[in-house]
């Protein structure tokens, strides 16, 4: 299940000050309120949540390797001791983070898109820098002393939050921004670390025209790391300039390893993988769980490992779709009036295409200062819950809405509900994902004729040369190896 908008969600602050200290990186003195095992355990607190949202990619071949260079970046950068952890993520987006404590994390859609190993090195160097530059430390602070946390999403946060802690904790610290100063020092640091284990820190700088196009492309998602901050284009400038520097400074071998990525990545799944859930003609299919759920038109989606969310544009109501916790339909019901602290005013047993099925619905008990249930009111949010067995899984869908909206809500709630059933169909079943493959040029020529010659269609061309990293009408030559996409 893969995201396709973003809410929101709170970020709890830290309120312990751990004092005026240098920072490994910079050397200046600086308030921080994040001691270094506040950081540590910040990252093992938030992984469960990143991986509850994204899952993890599972490709032990590719694992290892970025093991091994990460280790190996981790050894020579401003802070060794961190318990650092690498792992890809199995979302398509274009993106790379990091989180305090040594957490690093790359997408497959980013994985994908390198076309060297150096232009990975150069985004590894660039993440770590965020951890050993103690970014989000220092973005934390700032934040302290203006506002403490981020805000949540309109009027849907307080049942967002109920719903699920966890993966709240992993988007606040995904969506946590950087400075373009924290940008443009974790871009010098990607430099200096890369080029300490041997690579062309150059290619880091061929890697921002790749991002720029990515951004151009319309209808892409822009990488986290890129959004709201300098210019890839001229962060391609400056990031070869700091690279000739640093080669000038220190002569040595700076590898690429092209090739030796390439064949690392053959097979990689690209774009939205099917088996864990798409939308095709405003349903929702699950093809591996063999179930669909309509989609009301012109709603907004995301879609995770942990749940399904939709939305429409006005943001007035929202709908969830996850599994339940429980082994019958009234122990799941018990739950999810404890975990989501409701109030429930109507309660049913109902079947739903011939599922068995609890209705309910609830208001969301707000808590006072003094710990007392708060009085309801138009802001309260109340919440339309169907719980449905199906086969040995139950399923839990919350249509969410404040009080005011509600009732303008609820029958679109029901029709979406209504339409949970079973999927059969084996063009739906047995639907594959686009994979990277990696071919040999035949002849010399340029890249749209290498591409035509593997059979590429036109209308993926455009796609073809952005993962390439290259332009369809640059020249290629007999046995280069080039990315194609096929089942």
């Amino acid at each position: 299940m893969k995201f396709k908008f973003h809410i929101l969600t709170g970020f709890v602050a830290i309120s312990l000050l751990s004092g005026c200290s240098k920072n490994p990186v910079t050397g200046k003195k600086e308030i921080i309120f994040m001691s270094k095992e506040k950081e540590i355990a910040l990252g093992a607190e938030s992984h469960p949540g990143i991986v509850a949202t994204m899952g993890i990619y599972d490709d032990k071949n590719l694992q290892s390797f970025i093991n091994e260079k990460g280790k190996a970046m981790a050894n020579v950068s401003h802070r060794p001791e961190l318990p650092y952890q690498f792992f890809i993520v199995d979302s398509p987006v274009v993106n790379a983070f990091a989180v305090p404590g040594g957490y690093v994390y790359f997408t497959r859609g980013i994985m994908a898109h390198f076309n060297n190993e150096a232009e990975f090195a150069g985004v590894l160097g660039h993440e770590i820098g965020h951890i050993t530059a103690r970014h989000s430390a220092r973005q934390q602070t700032s934040q302290i002393f203006g506002q403490v946390g981020l805000l949540a999403g309109m009027v849907l946060s307080e049942t967002v939050r109920g719903m699920a802690e966890q993966t709240q904790q992993a988007l606040g610290l995904l969506l946590l921004s950087y400075s373009r100063e924290h940008e443009t020092e974790s871009d010098k640091i990607g430099v200096e670390y890369s080029s300490k284990i041997g690579y062309d820190a150059k290619e880091m700088a061929d890697f921002f025209g790749t991002l720029k196009k990515i951004s151009e492309k319309s209808g892409q998602t822009i990488p986290t790391f890129q959004s709201t901050h300098p210019d890839p284009g001229d962060r391609k400038n400056k990031v070869e300039k700091l690279a000739k520097q640093y080669q000038t400074e220190h002569p040595g071998k700076y590898n690429v390893n092209r090739d030796a990525y390439l064949r690392k990545i053959d097979g990689i799944i690209y774009g939205a993988d099917p088996k864990q859930g798409f939308v095709e003609n405003n349903v929702f299919y699950h093809p591996s769980l063999r179930f669909q759920l309509p989609v009301p038109s012109g709603w907004q989606y995301e879609n995770s490992p942990a749940q399904f969310q939709m939305a429409p544009k006005g943001g007035k109501s929202m709908m969830i779709f996850t599994l339940a916790p429980g082994n019958s339909l009234e122990e799941a019901a018990q739950a999810v009036v404890k975990n989501y602290n409701l109030q429930v005013s109507e309660n049913e047993k109902t079947t739903i295409n011939g599922n068995q099925a609890i209705v309910m619905i609830s208001t969301q008990v707000a808590q006072t200062q003094t710990g007392q249930p708060a009085a309801a009111t138009q802001n309260s949010i109340q919440v339309a819950t169907w719980l449905i067995q199906y086969g040995s899984n139950i399923y839990a869908i919350h249509g969410v809405a404040a009080a005011a909206n509600f009732a303008g809500s609820v029958n679109q709630f029901k029709s979406v509900a209504q339409g949970f059933k079973s999927v059969n169909d084996p063009n739906i079943i047995n639907r594959q994902p686009d994979r990277v493959k990696i071919r040999t040029v035949q002849r010399d020529g340029s890249l749209k004729d290498a591409l035509r010659d593997n059979s590429q269609s036109d209308k993926q061309m455009d796609e073809l040369a952005i993962i390439n990293g290259m332009s369809l009408s640059d020249k290629v030559t007999k046995g280069m190896l080039i990315k194609t996409l096929s089942k």
